[in-house]
């Protein structure tokens, strides 16, 4: 991979890369924001402000607001690959322009990625998990989502910057808690991420009972490691599991289709996921659908992210 120094390495700042990364290189770049959470990025996103032919296309496509129905997408967009960030940026941006989703939970933005965002989602209120280094950020649409109040968790024992962004919100008239997380990465840290999800459980269930509860986002996790848990307590529910298990969207880290990393080995796993805690007083808001998104190369000959995005369908029962 070929980089254009446009700084010194201590200060983090380097244009975008004139090629893709290779996999060792997005390793290192993964590895070095995991050490460096207060460093500076200096790759503009926002030079390029043209649509995609996606977002052209979403205006006819946008879901009518509907007081009925919520949509909500979780997405790991992979901000610590340089490779085609600006086209990739940008593409993301498109199917948030054609799905208009209520509810964006993000994973791995950065800097100059939020700046973008901010810059081209002017119809959303956006909440980010941190302002260094790479992080969560929430996206919630205007005037449709009414934002009451937020805090930042942070994991007391994470070495990789990961905290779970908690943002209390009123839609249709249904007050609800959004919750969303990047869980440690790696097999080799499988401990961490475990105490973390455990953070998160309790964090739900300690939600006033008169509220839904939704988390979502890259969570890392194996089928293995929630049994190791005991399994989701009985008032939570894994939505993928809810919906019956649908297999179309099945995995969202799936290297023997996404080559964006350029991975020989071929692996399938459902790092992204959604869980649902529904109010106490019965089912007002109920899973409909979920959908992955991403599945369309960019001109680039890349995808928007290394992870497909979730987008999941809510009834409101009024």
């Amino acid at each position: 991979m070929r980089m254009r120094n446009c700084g010194s390495p201590s200060g983090g700042k380097y244009c975008a890369p004139s090629s893709p990364p290779s996999p060792a290189a997005t390793r290192r770049w993964r590895a070095a924001s995991w050490r460096a959470a207060a460093g500076t990025w200096s790759i503009d996103l926002t030079a390029d402000d043209t649509a995609s032919n996606t977002s052209s296309s979403g205006a006819d496509s946008k879901q009518q607001d509907d007081d009925s129905s919520f949509s909500l997408i979780t997405w790991n967009i992979d901000g610590l690959d340089l490779g085609n960030l600006q086209e990739r940026a940008r593409g993301v941006c498109s199917y948030l322009a054609l799905y208009s989703p209520d509810v964006v939970f993000l994973q791995e933005v950065i800097p100059p990625y939020l700046c973008i965002l901010q810059r081209r989602a002017g119809g959303y209120t956006i909440i980010p998990g941190n302002v260094d280094g790479y992080f969560t950020a929430m996206l919630l649409k205007k005037p449709r989502v009414k934002v009451l109040k937020q805090e930042i968790i942070r994991f007391p024992t994470t070495s990789m910057m990961r905290n779970l962004l908690v943002v209390h919100v009123n839609i249709s008239g249904n007050e609800l808690c959004l919750m969303t997380s990047h869980l440690e990465s790696t097999r080799d840290h499988s401990k961490e991420r475990m105490k973390q999800l455990q953070i998160v459980l309790n964090k739900m269930q300690e939600e006033s009972q008169s509220t839904t509860v939704i988390f979502g986002g890259d969570t890392n996790l194996r089928d293995s490691e929630v049994a190791k848990l005991g399994g989701l307590p009985k008032n939570i529910t894994d939505i993928w599991e809810f919906l019956g298990k649908p297999q179309h969207c099945r995995y969202t880290w799936d290297t023997s289709s996404n080559t964006n990393l350029r991975i020989e080995s071929k692996c399938k796993l459902r790092f992204d996921r959604l869980y649902f805690r529904p109010a106490a007083e019965g089912g007002h808001i109920i899973p409909r659908n979920m959908d992955l998104i991403g599945l369309e190369k960019l001109d680039c000959g890349r995808f928007p992210s290394d992870h497909w995005g979730l987008l999941c369908r809510f009834d409101v029962i009024l």
